[in-house]
């Protein structure tokens, strides 16, 4: 633990300039969205029902077999 203590006071001026700044921030990003990206998905329903669960866009009751990029 001593030597973290003296390590931060050797390099205060480089971890708190805007390169040891940004690397701290990346790090504490990436542990944040590791942890919060554990979630899931799901759908409860009654009995005699349809259920549609997409990542993006549906279209229901379309006449047309083509996207609109597609005509």
């Amino acid at each position: 633990m001593e030597d973290i203590i003296k390590w931060l006071l050797n390099n205060k001026e480089w971890l708190f300039s805007g390169a040891g700044l940004f690397v701290l921030i990346w790090i504490g990003r990436a542990i944040y969205y590791r942890k919060k990206t554990n979630s899931s998905q799901g759908i409860r329903s009654g009995s005699n029902s349809t259920n549609i669960q997409a990542g993006g866009d549906i279209k229901i009751g379309s006449d047309s077999k083509y996207n609109d990029l597609e005509k």
